[in-house]
């Protein structure tokens, strides 16, 4: 299964999953597969069991007592999530906020059978089902139709082609014209485009979902169930073909082989909503009230508007594979982190020397961004599994980074202030109380606490990075086509939506033929930002992770820190004075 996640050939028992280059979006897929091969473990569990053979301990046999079916109904109204509270409190249009992927299709396949495809993916997933009812108030109501409510084959356009790969400037037509028909109120939250290159040659097929019914994990899940959606149609295809009328109904009514969904995130939503009104909740508002405490603009004492989506500047920088294979992997093992960490703390100590260079602001401060995580990690209920749910499942909390001060000289040689940066950082993210799930509860959902965190100054910096996804291979059906030099993930918004952020940096890495590579796509503000600036700080970005790199490569670099040793009292000097130490004596 780590091989299988991870895209390796071997894998070995003693060999740990985030030193393999996992993430925590990797762990969620890891989760899956274990369930379906009839395993249960925890994302948690997987974080403190890293090895294979830790691992093996911890897993027990999946019974069907493990989820409380009873208490899970996914029709319905469902509880405004934290995330769906931030997207309306951004005002403006959403119909079109949205992610899209282009898929390979195979040979033959035609738009009726794509559409029977997309219809039963669209009954066995309820948030593709979803639609936003006005409420008396003004605003809209997330809620989740029945089975058997879409008529799918409305939703899928035809596009003849002599090639299966459209050109750039058609997908990108085709892409902006599915956007435009989106429409959530009237249960529309998800348009195809199946671009047909005849008979005998792949297609592709453009599917665009609203961003409310899906996010970076749920595309992992939809990816495979399409191609068991394909296998069931087929095979119904195939046997008309050959059978008389009443066996070929009888073949109609086969059932796709789904891998079941667990947690419905109807069911999320309101364990969401209680868990936002309990006592340990309340006490973290202390916390998210001190990361806010300081929180300095991406430039200060500029006074152009963020503006809107449409004229937001944006920018996609892909990293050398060669640089990207070492940082995913024999870095975040020296340092005992995740990907996550090592590329939050590259971020702060990039745009603190950035700020400096360009006259924004003094050096060494605390930089507050604004985190997405993927919220699929929590524990709310003990029969609750999120590995299979498709949906808008984001966490975004504000993250205050002290790296401490590196230098240029620092940076250019790989030196120790980088090591410390990156612990420190560690550590900073270690502390946030239950992986920043609570910010948004409080924020949103609990109506003594959300007066208070609305009051104060939020963040003009997101950071987002998506994990891995698997670039194409090949060509194999049902997965991402294109070269994923700009990315396969695509995403949207109405243009005249406000542009939420001054500055974001959303990351992802692609596995490719060739090994992985990060690309980094950068959108801003141009009312305050020029492009030059942005590319900037984007080479320094990539600098600083190369410098980290480096860094890591030293005999004397790397360790643990305080969170790594929970049954001890050692702070981060006495471990690296007991690390030197035994260095010496090896």
């Amino acid at each position: 299964m780590y091989a299988e996640v991870l895209g390796l050939e071997r894998v070995g028992a003693e060999d740990g999953f985030y030193d393999l280059g996992g993430d925590s979006i990797s762990t969620i897929q890891l989760v899956s597969r274990a369930r379906a091969a009839g395993l249960v473990i925890t994302p948690a569990d997987v974080f403190a069991h890293k090895t294979v053979a830790r691992l093996a301990h911890t897993a027990t046999p999946a019974t069907d007592a493990t989820r409380d079916q009873a208490a899970d109904v996914p029709v319905g109204e469902v509880t405004p999530t934290p995330i769906m509270e931030w997207l309306r409190e951004q005002g403006g249009p959403v119909d079109g906020f949205c992610q899209a992927m282009l898929m390979t299709t195979p040979a033959g396949a035609g738009t009726p059978q794509l559409a029977a495809v997309l219809r039963a993916l669209t009954d066995h997933h309820d948030a593709l089902r979803l639609r936003l009812a006005d409420r008396p108030d003004g605003a809209w109501s997330p809620e989740v139709a029945r089975v058997g409510t879409v008529r799918a084959a409305q939703r899928v356009r035809r596009i003849e082609t002599t090639d299966g790969q459209p050109p750039e400037g058609l997908l990108a037509e085709q892409f902006t014209a599915a956007r435009g028909r989106l429409d959530p109120r009237a249960g529309v939250m998800w348009q195809a485009v199946h671009f047909d290159a005849g008979p005998r040659h792949q297609g592709r097929l453009l599917l665009v979902i609203h961003h409310l019914a899906v996010d970076g994990v749920s595309w992992r899940i939809l990816l495979p169930d399409l191609a068991a959606a394909w296998a069931a149609v087929t095979a119904v295809t195939a046997v008309t073909a050959v059978t008389a009328v009443g066996a070929a109904g009888a073949a109609a009514e086969r059932p796709v082989e789904w891998q079941p969904v667990g947690t419905s995130f109807r069911r999320w939503a309101a364990l969401l909503a209680a868990e936002a009104d309990t006592e340990a909740r309340e006490g973290e508002l202390r916390h998210w009230e001190e990361v806010l405490a300081d929180v300095r603009p991406v430039v200060a004492g500029r006074t152009g508007g963020r503006g809107t989506f449409g004229t937001a500047g944006n920018m996609a920088l892909p990293m050398p594979g060669e640089d990207t294979e070492p940082l995913l992997t024999r870095v975040p093992g020296a340092f005992h982190a995740g990907v996550h960490d090592v590329l939050l703390a590259a971020f702060a100590v990039a745009l603190d020397t950035w700020r400096e260079r360009h006259g924004l602001g003094a050096a060494g401060g605390p930089v507050v961004v604004d985190v997405e995580g993927h919220g699929r990690s929590h524990p709310l209920a003990e029969e609750v599994d999120l590995s299979r749910t498709v949906g808008w499942f984001t966490a975004l909390y504000p993250v205050r980074l002290e790296p401490g001060r590196v230098d240029q000289e620092e940076i250019r040689r790989g030196g120790p202030a980088l090591g410390h940066a990156v612990k420190r950082v560690k550590e900073q993210l270690r502390a946030l109380p239950g992986q920043g799930l609570g910010y948004g509860l409080l924020r949103y959902l609990n109506p003594r606490t959300r007066p208070r965190l609305a009051a104060l100054p939020t963040p003009d910096i997101r950071f987002n990075y998506l994990g891995r996804i698997a670039a194409p291979r090949g060509g194999a059906p049902w997965t991402p086509a294109g070269d994923g030099t700009s990315g396969l993930l695509m995403a949207g918004a109405d243009a005249d939506a406000p542009l939420p952020y001054a500055l974001e940096l959303n990351a992802v890495t692609y596995d490719g033929p060739d090994g992985p590579r990060l690309v980094a796509h950068w959108s801003w503000a141009r009312g305050l930002l020029t492009e030059e600036e942005v590319s900037d700080l984007a080479q320094t970005w990539f600098t600083v992770l190369k410098a980290i790199t480096a860094h890591a490569e030293r005999p004397d670099a790397g360790g643990r820190t305080p969170s790594d040793l929970p049954l001890v009292n050692l702070n981060q000097d006495q471990i690296d004075r007991l690390e030197a130490a035994w260095r010496k004596k090896r």
